[in-house]
């Protein structure tokens, strides 16, 4: 079993890249045809403070869910594989960021280069044209992340999009961008009873601990081989996204171990701008995985009813995550027998490269 979502694909969808050895910054911008006033330029680390109120404007309006603040954005900026100066683009209209785009790509794809892009327009500057804009460059920047960095494999382009959002669904189709995989965000409220499941026989349950973690990220490239669209974490990713992400929670991450071996894993996250926004304090449980052959044996179900348990004690008052919807080890019906339900719906859109 193996269930991934948030943590490792910022705002829907993530895996980033390495630098370019070329610039290849908007030929719009260049041109200064945005429109009276609007100047573009790559995103750089003094402007978390606006990007972070424009996704917050965002958010209003297109309710996914998904809070960012100005530590969330800071931290992504450190991703050794981002280049901000090639990848990114801002729009800005009298000192305020009204537009942004990211194309993220990292080397090293097996099987199919999946470059994922992601863009937004203030709600005030919608309709002008600018989403159109920022998706041509999104597009061309795409496809070139592609071939600087894994020309060896077919390449698309993906990008999510809430299932209520008609607009950006819209738009992709007119980019000939289809659906490609269907998500659900679930969610339990801890107020509810947790029966603790047994721990299967012959494992050992404990929580996360530093010395397991590089063992624990080899054991995660194993568990979700079989998934759709899942590259292998190396250990850039690893320590940026997943256990040295500033909202990974040690205290609520617990394994089952075989000997040494690490047979399954269940790994949670706070993001205190949701907890602001919301009142509402959630354990996002980004990874649950167990290895084939700790398969079928209960393993997930002991350690998410820990985790929960864990997360209740730990003051929180609801516990959320991610599944693909129709995820190989059957995640989908576990999860709804342990009381999560579904909340909100995501699509994962895609364009073949030529």
């Amino acid at each position: 079993m193996g269930t991934e979502a948030r943590t490792t694909d910022p705002r829907s969808g993530a895996d980033r890249g390495e630098s370019a050895d070329h610039d290849t910054r908007d030929t719009h911008a260049e041109r200064g045809d945005w429109g009276e006033g609007v100047e573009a330029r790559p995103i750089e680390k003094e402007d978390v403070a606006a990007w972070a109120a424009l996704v917050k404007a965002v958010e209003a309006v297109d309710d996914t869910g998904e809070n960012y603040d100005e530590d969330d954005l800071a931290e992504e900026m450190t991703d050794v594989a981002l280049q901000p100066v090639h990848d990114t683009l801002s729009l800005w209209h009298d000192g305020r960021m009204i537009g942004y785009a990211v194309a993220w790509g990292r080397p090293g794809a097996q099987g199919l280069d999946r470059v994922r892009i992601e863009g937004a327009v203030h709600p005030q500057w919608r309709r002008r044209g600018l989403g159109r804009r920022l998706q041509e460059w999104l597009c061309e920047r795409g496809r070139q992340v592609h071939l600087e960095r894994n020309p060896h494999v077919p390449g698309a382009l993906t990008c999510g999009a809430a299932a209520t959002n008609d607009g950006l669904r819209a738009m992709l189709g007119s980019f000939g961008f289809e659906p490609a995989r269907y998500f659900f965000g679930m969610e339990r409220s801890l107020a509810e009873p947790i029966p603790l499941a047994d721990v299967p026989e012959g494992l050992t349950l404990v929580r996360f601990t530093t010395d397991l973690d590089e063992t624990l990220r080899l054991a995660h490239n194993e568990a979700f081989l079989d998934h759709w669209g899942f590259q292998p974490r190396d250990a850039d990713m690893w320590a940026t996204w997943m256990t040295g992400s500033r909202a990974f929670r040690p205290e609520t991450s617990h394994l089952l171990l075989d000997g040494d071996q690490i047979a399954a894993y269940v790994l949670a996250y706070e993001y205190e701008a949701d907890t602001a926004a919301t009142g509402v304090r959630d354990c996002y449980i980004g990874q649950v995985g167990t290895r084939r052959e700790w398969r079928g044996r209960g393993a997930a179900r002991a350690l998410l009813t820990r985790t929960m348990a864990a997360a209740k004690t730990e003051g929180y008052d609801e516990a959320s995550l991610g599944v693909d919807s129709v995820n190989p080890t059957g995640a989908l019906g576990l999860y709804e027998r342990l009381g999560f339900r579904v909340r909100r719906e995501w699509i994962s859109f895609e364009r073949h490269l030529d």
